[in-house]
């Protein structure tokens, strides 16, 4: 004999002409996490955090140092091709204001620039010489200094680094907050070669 159902509430399923009874469900269980579960992913968390904080500040100032010290060499290159290019001197001064070099010893990390210097003999920007290229101050804390108060470095028609102390030059980049290990430098010589170099040795 062919039995017939029907649907009824709750997806209970009797038989055609049955009584239906009440259907009583057991309480869902809930899931999540306790107190002391969620104390110790914190906990954990914490330490890997805590872990991790330095490597990414290092590796922060490596990045940065590394774009500010690759912006100052490809000055030095493209004044010396200018030079070259000209057929006059061309200089790179560390400068404060912008508008002119800075006095002996200005620290170069307050900007550069980069100016056709027709008589190659001084720092001024005289009537005819104009700037070529402008570096402005970095917005951080690093700083880049030279040794001998070194503030300007003039290439010859020749491609040559004229004036430069004892034959030779150094520029050391410093991060703030130190980080010896990120400390860069910038060696010159009368060629008009630059070497960058990594901390250790003369660059510290």
């Amino acid at each position: 004999m062919t039995c017939l159902f029907r649907v009824v509430a709750r997806r209970r399923v009797i038989p055609d002409g049955g009584a239906a009874h009440p259907v009583f469900h057991a309480p869902r269980r809930m899931y999540g996490v306790t107190a002391l579960e969620l104390m110790v992913v914190l906990a954990v968390v914490a330490i890997l955090a805590t872990i991790a904080a330095p490597s990414f500040v290092d590796l922060t100032q490596r990045n940065r140092v590394a774009t500010e010290v690759n912006a100052f060499v490809g000055d030095l290159q493209f004044a010396r091709a200018e030079a070259i290019r000209r057929g006059e001197a061309v200089t790179v001064c560390a400068t404060v204001t912008g508008t002119n070099c800075g006095a002996t010893g200005t620290a170069w990390n307050n900007g550069w620039l980069i100016f056709n210097n027709g008589d190659g003999s001084n720092t001024t920007i005289d009537t005819g010489e104009s700037v070529i290229r402008k570096q402005l101050k970095w917005t951080g804390t690093d700083t880049f200094t030279a040794s001998g108060s070194l503030s300007a470095i003039t290439y010859s028609r020749d491609g040559f680094a004229l004036g430069l102390p004892g034959g030779a030059a150094q520029l050391t980049l410093r991060t703030s907050p130190a980080n010896a290990k990120a400390t860069r430098c910038v060696t010159l010589n009368l060629a008009g070669r630059q070497q960058v170099l990594t901390a250790g040795g003369t660059c510290t």
